[in-house]
């Protein structure tokens, strides 16, 4: 496709080319698990991700981008919110019947764009609680409280992840394919009576097994997190949930055109179960994880060329990241961790899902824009996803309640490619809650209580310590603690720390 001319990199002339073109529509591509080093772009061994590679050739590939937390639940949060997660109770990781996390009241990504002129969607996992009150869900029944309520015009999504009941998909507050036959329950005390599980009858895991957990009700062949009992015809077979999610968002594309829109698209990939659809399983050396991460490529490739097709593509500005680092063995018997073979989740990065380290928090990010940002581009910027909400306001001119999204900062001008430094300092929260913050020379860890390595199952140094941990960032890897020898950035970084906590 020939490529516009690219225009001038500066505010004062992006503002002026606005006048001139439509509102650009908008797509957050988000995977889940997938690691700074999963993407053939970042050094992936392999695994080939075609698609992904056509965003970073054309666009800005980010080398020091962060999500708030290294757990999905409060990274989630922060990017739509605005507010780093942990100022706010309840933003752990969430049960599939959790309640809504993120309040009605309070404003969204979603709110802003509706708030500019945009249509809005959500599809695939959500992970961030549905109706009002966790495990008082009717899921026979419109949801009293859903995405409508955040901003959204149109959500198919997952109420958590594919591990977690219930495993059908949700429809703008309603059960998709409803089966009045079967009736849905669900349950995060207590199995049903005569419903099977994967510790009792393991005999009927067809598809996948557990490694650690996952052993209660069994849908497809696979047992999850948490009891359910019915479901019917609306129940997810999870080789068919990529598909799934990436046909109706080309659905939305084709049928919204003609007007801007948001595309909240959060993909089930590489999270487990991995189980994909039989058109990649099998075909990757690094086994399910291997064809996972493929078949997360299969969906951009979808997205692009419905974006192609519809000539929508120079004039959609797209986000491509992750919601935190990777994890291979995540409860589930897929040989992801012996079939590696030489790959790094995280490339040259300590840690991973869960850590206080560099691998929990730091992520690829793509941003493609050819009507405004020159292709081929490579940055070191600091980038926090904290700041998208505040960013895309100021692409939009949408203007942000007083009080609302508090912790995010306007910094378009890094994601366009015209601020190669970005940030003074990024936060990053690790599953025990520990703070760490991260400057582009050194990254703070502060004291914590927990064990040196995750003790439910996956092989991963947590981070955590009880004294203070100070690392050169200038050197790769976080393999030696300086706080003794220079106790006076332990302080400053430590001091900057205390000042955002107190923070209102």
């Amino acid at each position: 496709m020939p490529k516009l001319p690219v225009l001038p990199l500066s505010l004062l002339a992006l503002g002026a080319a606005a006048q001139e073109q439509p509102q650009p529509n908008v797509i957050i591509i988000f995977a889940d698990d997938l690691g700074y080093g999963d993407l053939e772009c970042y050094g992936a061994k392999n695994v080939e991700t075609p698609a992904v590679n056509r965003l970073a050739r054309n666009g800005i590939q980010f080398a020091n981008a962060h999500a708030v937390a290294s757990t999905s639940t409060p990274s989630r949060y922060s990017l739509l919110t605005g507010e780093y997660s942990w100022r706010r109770p309840g933003t752990d990781v969430a049960p599939g019947n959790a309640g809504m996390i993120v309040r009605p009241e309070q404003y969204t990504i979603a709110d802003m764009f509706k708030s500019a002129g945009y249509q809005t969607a959500a599809f695939g996992k959500w992970h961030l609680g549905l109706g009002n009150r966790t495990g008082e869900q009717d899921w026979n029944a419109p949801l009293p409280a859903a995405l409508g309520d955040l901003g959204f015009d149109y959500s198919y999504i997952m109420a958590a992840t594919a591990d977690r009941v219930p495993c059908v998909f949700i429809e703008n507050g309603l059960v998709a394919n409803y089966d009045p036959e079967a009736p849905i329950y669900v349950s995060y005390r207590e199995n049903f009576e005569g419903e099977p599980t994967g510790a009792d009858n393991p005999e009927l895991l067809y598809n996948l097994r557990p490694s650690h957990g996952h052993d209660m009700s069994i849908v497809n062949g696979i047992s999850r997190i948490g009891y359910m009992k019915g479901g019917g015809k609306a129940l997810w077979k999870d080789e068919n949930i990529a598909d799934s999610i990436t046909q109706h968002a080309i659905d939305y594309i084709v049928a919204h055109q003609d007007e801007p829109f948001f595309m909240y698209f959060a993909t089930n990939d590489v999270h487990v179960p991995r189980f994909p659809h039989e058109r990649f399983r099998g075909k990757n050396k690094m086994g399910l994880r291997g064809d996972a991460i493929a078949q997360f490529d299969w969906s951009v490739g979808q997205l692009l060329a419905t974006l192609d097709s519809l000539g929508l593509t120079d004039n959609t500005l797209i986000l491509l990241s992750s919601d935190n680092g990777p994890v291979v063995d995540d409860g589930y018997d897929d040989q992801a961790e012996e079939l590696l073979n030489g790959h790094s989740p995280t490339g040259p990065l300590r840690g991973g899902k869960y850590s206080a380290f560099e691998g929990g928090t730091r992520i690829p990010l793509i941003v493609h824009w050819p009507a405004t940002i020159k292709g081929g581009q490579q940055s070191d910027a600091l980038v926090s996803q904290i700041d998208w909400l505040a960013s895309l306001a100021a692409l939009t001119g949408a203007k942000i309640p007083q009080g609302e999204a508090p912790d995010s900062r306007d910094q378009l001008a890094v994601l366009l490619g015209q601020d190669t430094v970005g940030r003074d300092y990024v936060i990053e929260q690790a599953n025990n809650h520990a703070l760490s913050l991260r400057t582009s020379q050194w990254k703070y860890i502060e004291p914590s209580d927990g064990a040196p390595l995750i003790t439910w199952g996956p092989k991963i140094e947590t981070g955590y310590l009880q004294t203070p941990q100070l690392y050169d960032m200038t050197v790769v890897g976080e393999q030696t603690n300086v706080a003794a020898q220079h106790p006076e950035v332990v302080f400053d970084l430590a001091e900057r720390l205390r000042k955002e906590k107190t923070k209102r």
